[in-house]
């Protein structure tokens, strides 16, 4: 066997590098760099590690086998608008695919969208929150269906009523209590009841807005039922507006 020791290798012409017609073996425990680059025109086989410094940039397809491909990286950007989840050359069963998915790891806690093949769907370990749903709804669970009733027992007090939620408020009050809002949504309704608890006295911020602007006035008697309704007319940084009705002294 021959051996050539030297600092640099260049062609015959001197003008670049020399071509290894008939290729070249590196045996184990030595390697081989390059200060430029290094073209290889036919197959290559490496029967160790490979370790690239720098970036490296494949002309071709790039076939990966073996168990397992570890990406160390902060940033991955993949141009194909659909990414395959077990591609294999004979597609998994449901029963098969049970547990396929997307795991996010977490100190506290992983995150996964996977495939329930119990349930045959898709099922998130966390809350799944979107602006809008579409269908019909039938399948749902956990739903609150119906209108929100919303308490409070305020005694010489200002009680704010939640518009965001609940629909319905019941007020059992005592002493002079004075009524006002918070959130809302334009063109809901709302009803308030409210039930005096000994003698109480009913006052209403200016969010609400009465026929002909003139405030009812509420039976101050223990025992006395109201009912008030309004609808959401306007809020926002303009100053809510709540268009209001009331019926008084059901006792």
């Amino acid at each position: 066997m021959s051996r050539i020791r030297a600092d640099k290798l260049v062609n015959r012409a001197a003008t670049g590098a020399p071509q290894l017609t008939y290729g070249a073996e590196i045996p184990v425990g030595y390697g081989l760099t390059g200060a430029g680059n290094i073209n290889i025109g036919g197959n290559a086989t490496i029967g160790g590690d490979a370790n690239i410094i720098g970036n490296t940039v494949m002309y071709g397809n790039l076939q990966v086998e073996g168990t397992q491909t570890v990406l160390n990286t902060e940033v991955l950007d993949v141009e194909d608008k659909n990414i395959g989840i077990a591609s294999t050359a004979t597609k998994f069963s449901n029963s098969a695919l049970h547990g396929a998915g997307i795991t996010i790891y977490g100190s506290e806690g992983d995150k996964t969208l996977t495939w329930d093949n119990i349930n045959s769907r898709m099922a998130f370990s966390t809350d799944l929150y979107a602006p809008r749903f579409y269908g019909d709804g039938s399948s749902l669970t956990g739903v609150v269906v119906g209108i929100l009733t919303e308490a409070a027992s305020p005694s010489n007090a200002t009680v704010t009523l939640d518009l965001s939620n609940a629909q319905d408020h019941k007020i059992t009050a005592t002493g002079i209590t004075t009524i006002t809002v918070s959130g809302g949504t334009e063109g809901e309704s709302h009803t308030v009841r409210v039930i005096n608890s000994g003698i109480a006295t009913i006052g209403f911020s200016t969010y609400f807005l009465w026929p002909s602007g003139a405030t009812p006035s509420l039976p101050t008697t223990s025992g006395a039922v109201s009912l008030i309704s309004f609808t959401v007319h306007r809020v926002g940084a303009a100053g809510t507006q709540l268009l209001a009705g009331a019926s008084v002294n059901f006792s």
